[in-house]
């Protein structure tokens, strides 16, 4: 028997290295000569910890598993309470459109030899042949933008650090993934490390870098941990070091710890810690592309965007092109969280649409409560209700409705939420994150603290309300950087669609 049981933290969170125990001392005490691959998380965190049987019609999955349900695995598997069918049949995974994703959750991630018989380090192979003009331009021809949240071309980068003079330059994965909902970064290093160290490979090929930074939030320690250990058996196939697959060329990879600022998921910031400063806001121009870490040029990337690249290498730039719409070509790791039924990742090309994410495919709130607003981006993203639902999922579409994207997150809320507690959250927040850099954001956010509490304690709601939206437009436009510049978006969707909850405190008052 061969079983597969998720390393993923979601699924340890829920009990995965027990689930792993159970069965292993379930077959020693009947004898059975059992086989348990710890493979990521498929994404269905509903079913976590989610273990696999392989049959011969494929994996069967079971979930989510107790301890007390270990013993059926070894008997009537067919007929077991939790059995799910055929994983990739469940719907929620049938559905997706797996190009980043495809091996996630599939293989072992620290089984090179599996990561190599799916497809791994095809891509490199190619780039190497290509050249790093070549590279570039297979990249501009995918259409990949960012998916960090800015959504600028990946290649148009790519191509500024090739040609600018220099005579060290840098590859730096962003994976600080502090967004609200999102886990797309830990997903997928956790559970295909090997595909990050390829796609940086890549980007140093094409830019003429030989070392890279992978960044991390301090909060990922089995990502940490994961990521080193993938780098390591890298370094010892000639897959890093001096002369990378024979090729002649050098590029060498190394872990770094960020200490869990938020503020550090913007590029500069992130900069001014791997150097070993605090994480501060620089001023643009001179962009990292040509004045970057060290003052060299430096590729700065969403660790999704590099974790994309093997795939294009590939199977082309025309076929990852033909996926989505638009200017937003590919697919995007849609990451679903917050009072819903079926969280999860879910993958998927650009053009769904926002309803069809949140009812058809997430099944609606956990609760059974109707749908009173998703935030779309993270922290600093805007809120939207039902009425907008038939917005596309696509970089203008969302920006045509004042909302952002960002880094593929969505949290749902029920019609329980206080939407006025959620804009002074949000201003709260970026008062507690905020670098402290800039006027706007710094002094912004705490007057904006101040005034909602106003507006939520019935005093002047109107005079102060108008207040808001114009400390919005001064943080909007005036901060350095998006943390002050996208807390508005939250803010003034909560008073724009949910004008209600910024007034019952007055018509409260007014009535006593």
């Amino acid at each position: 028997m061969h079983f597969y049981v998720p390393c993923d933290a979601v699924a340890i969170a829920t009990g995965a290295d027990k689930i792993a125990a159970a069965i292993a001392a379930q077959a020693a005490r009947r004898g059975l000569d059992v086989q348990i691959t710890r493979n990521g998380s498929r994404g269905m965190f509903w079913l976590e910890p989610l273990v696999e049987l392989v049959t011969p019609e494929g994996r069967v999955g079971f979930g989510p598993m107790t301890l007390a349900d270990v013993p059926g695995l070894f008997e009537e598997a067919a007929n077991h309470p939790k059995a799910v069918g055929l994983v990739e049949q469940i719907p929620f995974f049938a559905k997706q459109q797996r190009l980043t994703f495809a091996r996630c959750g599939v293989i072992d991630p620290l089984n090179l030899g599996d990561y190599i018989a799916h497809g791994g380090y095809v891509g490199l192979a190619h780039a190497i042949k290509l050249g790093a003009a070549g590279i570039c331009a297979e990249v501009k021809d995918s259409g990949l933008r960012g998916r960090g949240g800015a959504g600028f071309p990946t290649g148009v980068k790519w191509e500024t650090v090739r040609t600018a003079p220099g005579d060290q330059k840098y590859v730096v994965c962003n994976a600080d993934e502090g967004d609200s909902g999102t886990f797309a970064d830990r997903m997928m290093m956790e559970g295909d490390p090997f595909c990050l160290i390829e796609g940086m490979t890549i980007a140093g090929l094409a830019t003429g870098a030989t070392k890279g930074y992978v960044y991390i939030r301090s909060e990922y320690p089995h990502s940490i941990r994961t990521m080193n250990k993938a780098i390591a058996l890298a370094r010892r196939a000639n897959l890093l070091g001096a002369d990378v697959m024979d090729s002649g060329h050098t590029f060498d990879l190394e872990v770094f710890v960020g200490a869990g600022a938020y503020v550090c998921g913007e590029e500069t910031a992130l900069l001014d810690s791997l150097e070993g400063k605090r994480g501060q806001v620089r001023a643009k121009p001179p962009i990292p592309a040509l004045v970057g870490l060290f003052g060299k040029p430096t590729v700065i990337n969403n660790a999704i965007s590099l974790f994309t690249i093997p795939v294009i290498l590939e199977k082309g730039a025309k076929h990852y092109a033909d996926f989505g719409m638009g200017r937003s070509r590919g697919t995007m790791p849609v990451q679903i969280a917050g009072n819903v039924k079926h969280g999860g990742l879910f993958e998927v090309a650009f053009g769904v649409t926002l309803g069809e994410i949140i009812n058809d495919i997430a099944g609606g709130t956990a609760t059974g409560r109707p749908v009173r607003a998703v935030q779309a981006g993270g922290p600093l993203g805007a809120y939207f209700p039902p009425s907008l639902f038939d917005t596309e999922y696509d970089y203008e579409a969302f920006t045509r409705r004042n909302g952002l994207i960002g880094h593929g997150g969505l949290v749902v809320f029920d019609d329980s939420v206080d939407m006025a507690k959620m804009a002074r959250f949000a201003m709260e927040f970026c008062a507690h994150e905020s670098c402290g850099k800039c006027t706007p954001c710094r002094i912004g956010s705490t007057r904006g603290v101040e005034v909602i509490d106003k507006i939520i304690a019935g005093v002047e709601p109107e005079k102060n309300i108008a207040l808001v939206h114009d400390l919005c437009e001064t943080m909007k436009f005036g901060s350095l950087c998006a943390l002050g510049g996208f807390t508005p978006y939250p803010v003034l969707s909560a008073i724009a669609h949910f004008p209600e909850d910024f007034s019952k405190s007055a018509i409260k008052l007014a009535a006593e």
